[in-house]
């Protein structure tokens, strides 16, 4: 079945405040930026935590480190783990020691859950932090598991027939997240 475009629910502009707008939030929410660090979830979550740690430093003065997260591996719906081999991040990239650090995971859309699940798997395998929060650009709704973000860009409640797109100029050419019908 064909996807047809609905709408353009955010520009580049509508883009760029909500990220503000979570820098802000985030800052605020942890009195600072001590003892944090932010991880993006590959593939979109890291340039979203590139621009997210980008406003924080033009806010704070200071720079935070920021990681990235390959989740593959963890996922709940691949079949490529076996009993006798534990999964291995490929890919990640965490600058800094997380244990004992206030975590900021970043991904583009949150939806059923399961990709936040499986990167908190993965966040657990290399260190433990004091404290994981959530931020994402886009929350659809229909969880599936009982996560919650601590920050949102935007809530776009849509069907289940309904697809978010998250287009970035990282990778895309284009800022703008469009919801298509299925």
């Amino acid at each position: 079945m064909a996807e047809t475009e609905k709408a353009v629910v955010l520009d580049n502009q509508a883009i760029r405040r909500a990220l503000t707008r979570v820098a802000h939030e985030i800052i605020e929410k942890n009195k600072g930026i001590d003892d944090c660090v932010i991880v993006g979830i590959k593939t979109r979550g890291i340039y979203l935590a590139n621009r997210i740690a980008s406003r924080i430093e033009q806010i704070e003065g200071k720079k935070i480190a920021v990681g990235e997260l390959d989740i593959t591996l963890y996922r709940d719906d691949l079949t490529t783990k076996t009993a006798d081999r534990e999964p291995i991040v490929k890919g990640s990239d965490i600058p800094v020691d997380i244990t004992n650090k206030t975590v900021i995971l970043v991904d583009d859309v949150l939806y059923t859950g399961r990709t936040v699940r499986a990167a908190l798997d993965a966040l657990i395998d290399i260190g433990r932090p004091a404290q994981i929060q959530l931020a994402v650009l886009i929350d659809r709704g229909h969880r599936e598991f009982p996560i919650r973000a601590d920050y949102v860009g935007k809530n776009i409640p849509t069907a289940n027939s309904e697809k978010i797109v998250v287009e970035l100029e990282d990778i895309d050419q284009t800022d703008q997240v469009t919801i298509h019908k299925k």
